[in-house]
Parts: structure tokens; sequence; C-alpha cells
């Protein structure tokens, strides 16, 4: 005989704070520092997203040279956590390069991997990726990696001792949200690290997604640096990641193929 009794609901998930390398961190949000059209306004936009970290590409940002405007003196290192990237690197040895330089420069061991294949799309080169990867931890470093929304290669860069996985939302810079959230649901299940869409958010709706599939966190640059008022939109995500979290804890309801009325309609009059 055919059991037609419903299965219970599944519990909704538990919540934990967000903790990388070792550092935990009360916002869900990270920003970055390129596209804007001042460091000034990049701090404002930084101080509305309520961001703990923020990215920094070594090879675009002035850190050091007083002759020209530098991002400390606007956005300080003491109080907000910088995460130096490897932004425009095409090979693994650029990229490795470029984050030792890093670490002489502020002492940061937390950084951002990103390897790209072609200028053109910005999609990460995996295999570039992973040899990166395995090179930068065993220097030490604690590497948060931005990657393709693949779930075999993010379970080879959680093996190679990757502290966080970053699979694109959709191609760099481009603003079209999550385009595969199967595939990001795929490598939330499997990771024990946390797992932060990284790359195509364009706007609010993006992060909330993004956050309702059960990601640990968001980052994104242009969404917030290119919009017509960048503080009032770094706002806007910081709304947004905050009530895609709730939602995704709260366990959102079934979909149905029929309609179910809100209001019981056994003992109406």
């Amino acid at each position: 005989m055919t059991n037609t009794a419903s299965s219970p609901p599944a519990a909704a998930p538990a919540d934990a704070p967000l903790v990388v390398a070792g550092r935990t961190l009360s916002s869900r949000l990270i920003i970055g520092t390129g596209k804007y059209a001042s460091y000034e306004q990049n701090a404002r936009a930084l101080e509305a997203s309520g961001a703990e970290m923020i990215t920094v590409a070594m090879r675009r940002v002035n850190l050091s040279n007083p002759s020209q405007p530098r991002l400390v003196d606007f956005i300080d290192p003491g109080q907000y956590i910088f995460l130096p990237n490897t932004a425009g690197c095409f090979t693994g040895e650029d990229a490795v390069r470029t984050l030792r330089l890093a670490r002489e420069a502020g002492g940061w061991s937390l950084v951002k991997l990103e390897v790209l294949s072609d200028p053109k799309h910005l999609y990460p080169d995996m295999a570039e990726t992973l040899r990166a990867t395995d090179m930068l931890v065993k220097e030490g470093f604690d590497v948060m990696v931005y990657c393709s929304d693949d779930p075999v290669y993010a379970r080879k860069l959680e093996a190679a001792g990757a502290c966080a996985i970053m699979p694109l939302g959709a191609p760099i810079g481009s603003g079209l949200g999550i385009q595969n959230p199967v595939n990001i649901r795929l490598i939330i299940e499997a990771a024990s690290v946390p797992v932060i869409v990284d790359a195509g958010v364009g706007t609010a709706s993006d992060a909330a997604i993004a956050m309702e599939l059960g990601c640990d966190g968001v980052l994104m640059n242009t969404a917030i640096a290119e919009a017509k008022d960048p503080v009032r939109m770094a706002r806007a995500m910081k709304h947004a990641v905050l009530a895609g979290r709730e939602a995704y804890l709260a366990g959102r309801m079934p979909k149905k193929m029929y309609a179910d009325p809100s209001s019981p309609l056994g003992g109406l009059i």
C-alpha cells in the first residue's frame, strides 16, 4: 500500500557567524575599491555598507605614493580588514608574486586569489587557480579563492587548503546576477569552508538571492561603484544581504503547483 502521509517539513538551517581563517565577521558583505569616482566616495560607500572587509587590487590601488591620493588616507587599515587581491593576473606565478609583495607591504596574509583566463570574459583559469592556491597555502597564506561555479573544482580548491570558496554569480562587472543557482547550491552543500559569491551582482535583489541560497557572504564592487548613487546602493546592499540571510534561516515556504488559501475554508458561514 502506498504511504500518502506527507513528510514533516525540514528544519530551518541553524545560524552561525561568518568565520574566515579564524576571523569572525559581523557583516557578510565585502566590497571593493575599484571604479569609484574617488577614494573619498569609496570610503563613504564602505561606511554605508556596514562591511568590515574591503578588497584591494594590489596592481591598481595606490597604497604608498604620498604624492598621489592614497587609499589608506581615506580608509584606515587598522579599522577595516584589507583583503589584497590579484586582479589582473593571468598566471599563477604573477598571482603569487603579487601577494608576496602585499605581505611585504602590509603584513597581509589573508588574501584573495584570482587568476584570469581571458580579458574579454574574465573567467578564472581554474587549472592555474588551483596551482596558485597550492603554492600560496604552502607559503602560509590564508587564501580566499575566486573560482568558476564548478562544484568539482570547488572541492579541489578546498582540498588544496583554500579558506573560502568564491564562485562567480556571473562574469566580473556584468551585473547579470546569479546565473547558475543550481551549481552555487551544490558548492554550498559540499563545502566545509565559507562560500561567498564573488562577481556578477548588479542590484540588491541579486545579493538577496545569493544569501537565500545559503551563501555565507557576497563580494561586490561594480554594482556599488557604478550605481548612480554609490553610497545609497551600498546601503541597499547592506539591507539585501541581511534580508537574504534572514530568509534563508527562516526557511521559505514550499513552491506549489496550485493555489492554497491563506485562510481556512472549513467552517465558512
